[in-house]
């Protein structure tokens, strides 16, 4: 169904794929790739981030939401890039998590994309699609991650994250899902127990 899915945050670098996915914290992609377009031409290096303050960054993030939070900690994560890791990105779950603003989601999407290293990102659509289709039950990021890390080969997480993300991008949509162009319902818990609501 989505033969196209691919991470869709442009990014040359890792530095600059992991700014872009801290921006797109509750922010859509094609916004955070307008700032980034912008703000990639001016500052693209740990080093130069590591030298802006909150008030020389703003201009270009102010856009995405959270914008304070986030300049913080790009800033922040810069600083530590630039320290204790000769400006590089890591590339280990737990170095990268160390880092202001890097969660487990985001830890994981540099690690599969920028990396090419097996790791599951759970972002809303991850968790609402997997557990809309049943394939994943926990009520919250970490557990669907383990669940679907436990039920899809190893080589296959890279791809299989970005099927439901576009999945639930462009079909399973949070507000409007568009069942009629799924090929799913067949396996969907969400469509049956919606054609079963509809049937009362």
């Amino acid at each position: 169904m989505h033969p196209e899915a691919r991470c869709e945050l442009n990014h040359k670098t890792p530095f600059e794929l992991l700014v872009a996915v801290i921006l797109s914290a509750q922010c859509t992609d094609i916004r955070v790739n307008m700032i980034t377009d912008k703000l990639f031409k001016v500052y693209n290096t740990p080093y130069q981030f590591a030298e802006l303050t909150l008030q020389e960054l703003k201009p270009y993030i102010y856009s995405c939401g959270f914008y304070n939070n986030k300049g913080k900690n790009i800033i922040s994560m810069s600083k530590a890039l630039v320290k204790k890791h000769n400006g590089k990105v890591p590339d280990t779950m737990e170095e990268l998590t160390a880092l202001d603003g890097v969660g487990r989601k985001t830890a994981s999407v540099v690690l599969s994309v920028a990396f090419n290293k097996p790791a599951m990102p759970v972002d809303t659509h991850v968790f609402r699609v997997s557990r809309r289709l049943g394939i994943a039950r926990s009520s919250t990021a970490d557990g669907v991650e383990k669940e679907l890390m436990n039920i899809i080969e190893k080589n296959n997480w890279h791809d299989f994250h970005h099927y439901l993300i576009f999945h639930g991008r462009y079909i399973c949509k949070a507000r409007k899902p568009e069942c009629h162009r799924c090929n799913l319902t067949d396996y969907c818990d969400f469509y049956k127990q919606r054609i079963e609501e509809d049937g009362k």
